[in-house]
């Protein structure tokens, strides 16, 4: 008995002799219904940044930098999950989350003051490079070098909007839903990680996605009696 991958038949046959599944039988199935869950949450976890942009019609406090960066690492990531034939409920959520990160760049691009010469240099250098890294036509060593970098990509992807939100005393435009939900996405994700024997490389970057989604978040909390603090300085 399975459905999208999900062997349902050891939790239902326990079940039938009226017994609670043990932890070798539930665990797995609760890994893969955590899974999907993610998979499906992920559809929608940067709508409400996305929403408040548009709302606002700013991107205060927001750093560019940080969201182009964070596309980058999801294409590696989603890439190198493809190379690896992973299952689709271990890494399903990076298909939606780069597809938003995208929109939400473009949305930054829109509603900055300026965008600069080398902004557009960064844009045209993914656009011109993704299609190759996403369909796995580079060296493997190379590959497993990029996929090894994606970790630092998206932890430097994080640190200047930290420090934006440190010196401004201010999240601006920064949705506590979204980094709500960015923080839950990684804590499951270890756990998932661990259940679906995902390389070690795999579970480290929902760890660094633990540490820097938590850090945003408590500066959310603590900033947002004083959202206008500090003189807030546009990132490019």
């Amino acid at each position: 008995m399975e459905y999208l991958g999900i062997d349902l038949s050891c939790a239902v046959g326990s079940l039938r002799h009226g017994k609670f599944p043990d932890k070798d039988c539930l665990l797995p199935l609760i890994s893969k219904l955590l899974g999907y869950a993610i998979v499906a949450a992920s559809t929608t976890v940067k709508l409400p940044q996305i929403l408040k942009i548009l709302k606002h019609r700013s991107v205060r406090g927001l750093s560019m930098v940080s969201f182009e960066l964070e596309v980058v690492g999801y294409t590696i990531a989603l890439a190198y999950c493809l190379h690896k034939a992973l299952p689709f409920s271990a890494y399903g959520e990076l298909v939606f989350l780069l597809v938003q990160a995208l929109i939400l760049v473009a949305i930054i691009y829109y509603y900055s003051q300026s965008v600069g010469v080398k902004t557009w240099i960064r844009a045209l250098l993914y656009c011109a490079l993704a299609p190759t890294v996403l369909a796995g036509q580079i060296d493997p060593l190379l590959f497993e070098a990029l996929y090894a970098s994606q970790h630092a990509i998206f932890l430097f992807a994080k640190i200047p909007q930290i420090w934006a939100n440190f010196s401004n005393k201010s999240t601006g435009e920064l949705s506590f839903l979204t980094c709500l939900m960015n923080s839950a996405g990684s804590m499951v994700r270890v756990f998932t990680s661990i259940q679906e024997k995902a390389p070690g490389s795999v579970l480290l970057g929902s760890v660094i996605g633990i540490g820097t989604n938590l850090t945003i978040l408590s500066q959310i909390i603590m900033y947002q009696k004083q959202p206008h603090a500090g003189k807030e300085k546009k990132t490019k």
